[in-house]
């Protein structure tokens, strides 16, 4: 078995994993980054598109941020649809002129491999993470089986940013884990299509027939969500029925037809939120979907991982320059507050925007709420600071 030795084990390379060995390699801490999937997967692999104001700074403090400033497309409103009529809410306007960029998840993973691979920092893809071990005592390891054969990472941290289903997940203890969740009866079926975006904001629209969201990914390619049975297959869902069913539910007397074109990618997502509690087991410290999960509906997903990041990053920075650890023993309790804030605007946001059949009762309230974050500056406003920067709140 080969053996490495490093300061910070880091388990994952998504946009937290990422982040965290970039901004730990600046302030010459030693990492490695393992991941189970290829370069080429996780590259390609389509998931969050807006990044809030204060984590689009910090991506670009962190020196991975040149190409999203130049081709990100910033958005300094959004527009609610419902009662076949649009309603803009001005984010910028209304949150101190900060405003939010849209750039493809797999875009940011893209500039911060590309940064490791300069750097030649470790980064061991097609690395499958078997265990964690000896989280309690002087130095943990990590074990994973890779191309070249086993190899234990002895380190003084682990850091696990390998999402809900990982390793890191896995090796916390039961009897000190407190899991919180919730199922939504509903699914996202998301499309990326090559198709120029109609609209130059995002748009969130609540119809009869369901929920759905139309975002973009760039000039030429367009990101939508439908709001689906959680029972529902993507062989229920060929073209046509997508394009026909985005249309109406994006339907005002005012609004241009929605742009076709061919869809590059889809995909259904189950809708959940979770929470772990705490977020550290001695040596091991979760950050991203490894913690906690939220619906989409907020746009929270990424930027509450990178923000667990800022966190961590801050707290092992302090105890490596003999700072002490005041921060690590608070990583918990510190982010933990920000992550029941998300998500309690992910479901407000998905309570809000999605119909419930044969339920007169909670339609009604439904769309009062959207009438009033709608139509109320006060409501507007809150709402506002909430999506463009709730993560530096």
């Amino acid at each position: 078995m080969e053996e490495i030795r490093t300061q910070v084990a880091i388990v994952g390379a998504g946009p937290a994993g990422l982040l965290l060995g970039q901004l730990l390699s600046r302030e010459g801490i030693d990492t490695v980054v393992l991941e189970q999937r290829s370069r080429e997967y996780v590259e390609r692999r389509v998931r969050a598109g807006v990044i809030e104001f204060g984590i689009a700074n910090l991506i670009e403090e962190a020196g991975a941020g040149e190409r999203m400033r130049r081709e990100g497309l910033v958005h300094h409103g959004v527009e609610f649809r419902f009662d076949r009529q649009s309603h803009r809410i001005p984010l910028s306007e209304l949150a101190d002129g900060r405003s939010i960029t849209v750039y493809g998840q797999q875009e940011v993973v893209k500039d911060l491999v590309a940064l490791r691979v300069k750097s030649g920092a470790p980064l061991l893809f097609d690395s499958d993470v078997t265990s964690l071990g000896d989280l309690t005592d002087n130095r943990a390891f990590v074990d994973a089986t890779g191309p070249a054969g086993p190899v234990r990472v002895w380190c003084d941290f682990v850091a696990g940013c390998d999402g809900s289903f990982g390793a890191s997940h896995r090796a916390l203890p039961s009897d000190v884990v407190r899991r919180h969740e919730r199922t939504y009866p509903f699914s996202w079926l998301g499309i990326l299509a090559e198709a120029p975006p109609a609209t130059e904001e995002l748009i969130y629209g609540r119809h009869e027939r369901g929920f759905v969201l139309y975002s973009m990914r760039s000039p030429t390619v367009s990101r939508l969500y439908l709001g689906v049975s959680p029972h529902d297959s993507l062989d229920q869902w060929p073209d046509e029925r997508i394009w026909e069913e985005i249309g109406l539910r994006l339907a005002t007397d005012e609004q241009p037809e929605v742009v076709r074109g061919p869809i590059l990618d889809r995909g259904i997502t189950a809708m959940r939120s979770i929470v772990i509690e705490p977020m550290r087991h001695g040596r091991l410290f979760l950050a991203g979907d490894a913690a906690h999960i939220v619906p989409p509906t907020g746009a929270k997903g990424m930027n509450l991982a990178l923000a667990d990041v800022r966190v961590l990053f801050a707290a092992m920075r302090a105890h490596f320059l003999g700072e002490g650890d005041a921060l690590l023993d608070a990583y918990s309790a510190t982010c933990l507050e920000r992550v029941w804030r998300a998500e309690e605007f992910s479901n407000y946001m998905t309570q809000m925007l999605h119909p419930v059949v044969g339920d007169g009762f909670e339609n009604g309230v439904q769309l009062a709420r959207l009438r009033q974050a709608a139509r109320t500056r006060e409501a507007s406003t809150v709402l506002a600071r909430n999506y463009v920067d709730l993560n530096s709140l």
